[in-house]
């Protein structure tokens, strides 16, 4: 995927779709900077660690830890909370928002300098299907990812002269820690299953390897583009 030799920063790379992005990485030849709150046992031995935390570090000088410059970025920090509407108060919907999208703005504006060094670079940021499809007890993910595919075009847009593309993942549900809990046991797993036209739930790998592949120079003509990565959940009548 043509990312060999190559820094790139992910945030929230200690769990799920982050450390399946920064294993993937690293096995291609790549040198991988983590920000995030805690370390992962699972990071290869040459993983660079930064204690992050996006609700509390926005201002976090990143200064002597981050290279000159950066081939991409990737923002896997997110959330599922999902409630009836009434059930959200408006802080709830605050966290939602700093999480999927603040943060995101702030760790970019953070490496844009090393993005712009570099003469070409990538920004990958992670949406959901439920950003684009109608579903019971999401609106404040929903609301949360409908700001990132806005923030991924308008920024595309805007750096596209800088030869810096941005374009974004939207998973339906994905076996990771943060979905543990909707996939707590097989009727639970098999019901999300025969939601996706592709008969099961995603795998951290199928996010990683597209999202990974938006990095590379194999995608260096691919920019601004929301891709879902959701069994056809997005697109496609169940058969």
């Amino acid at each position: 995927m043509s990312v060999a030799g190559k820094n790139f920063v992910i945030v929230g790379g200690s769990s799920g779709i982050g450390l399946a992005i920064v294993k993937r990485l690293i096995d291609s030849g790549a040198t991988v900077y983590c920000l995030s709150r805690s370390a992962s046992p699972e990071w290869p031995a040459s993983v660079h660690y930064q204690t992050y935390d996006v609700l509390t570090n926005d201002e976090a000088d990143l200064e002597g830890f981050l290279p000159d410059t950066l081939s991409g970025i990737v923002y896997a920090v997110g959330s599922i909370d999902l409630r009836p509407f009434q059930r959200f108060t408006i802080e709830d919907f605050k966290l939602d928002h700093h999480l999927n999208v603040i943060g995101a703005i702030a760790a970019i504006q953070k490496v844009l300098p090393a993005l712009k060094a570099a003469g070409e670079g990538s920004i990958v940021l992670i949406s959901s299907v439920a950003a684009k499809v109608g579903m019971n007890f999401h609106s404040s993910v929903s609301a949360a990812k409908g700001a990132i595919n806005g923030l991924t075009l308008a920024l595309a847009a805007e750096f596209a002269p800088l030869k810096i593309r941005v374009n974004a993942v939207a998973p339906s549900l994905t076996d990771t820690p943060l979905a543990s809990r909707l996939l707590s046991d097989e009727k639970k797993r098999e019901s999300a299953a025969q939601r996706h036209p592709i008969k099961r739930v995603g795998s951290v790998d199928d996010q990683a390897a597209a999202i990974c592949f938006l990095l590379g120079s194999d995608s260096s003509w691919i920019t601004g583009q929301i891709i879902g990565v959701d069994g056809g959940l997005g697109t496609l009548l169940k058969s």
